[in-house]
């Protein structure tokens, strides 16, 4: 699902335009970005939490030439997903379940 399309289900599951449901989602992952900036944590209960992970600098290779490479420290957000969403996931059996790394 794209962005576009969710502002699109927003709409039409409630009594929203589209311009006010595009607001709606805009404000909500705004709100995220800015609280993962700041360090702090979103937990969603039922969805999942999104923490942000300090990273050490180390040493990678450049894949083309095998030179050594420096990687600076960093933060990164990481996501949980919670007990009641991969409940759901794992009984909606949409897809088959092969063990292929297709």
């Amino acid at each position: 699902m794209t962005k576009s399309e969710l502002i699109d289900v927003i709409a039409t599951r409630g009594t929203l335009t589209k311009a006010r449901a595009e607001l709606v989602v805009n404000c909500v992952f705004d709100a995220m970005t800015e609280s993962l900036e700041r360090g702090e944590g979103i937990e969603i209960r039922g969805f999942g939490s999104f923490t942000v992970r300090p990273y050490k600098p180390y040493s990678g290779r450049n894949p083309r030439t095998g030179e050594a490479v420096p990687v600076p420290a960093k933060r990164l957000p990481f996501f949980k997903v919670g007990k009641e969403l991969r409940e759901i996931v794992d009984k909606s059996r949409a897809f088959a379940i092969t063990g292929d790394d297709d």
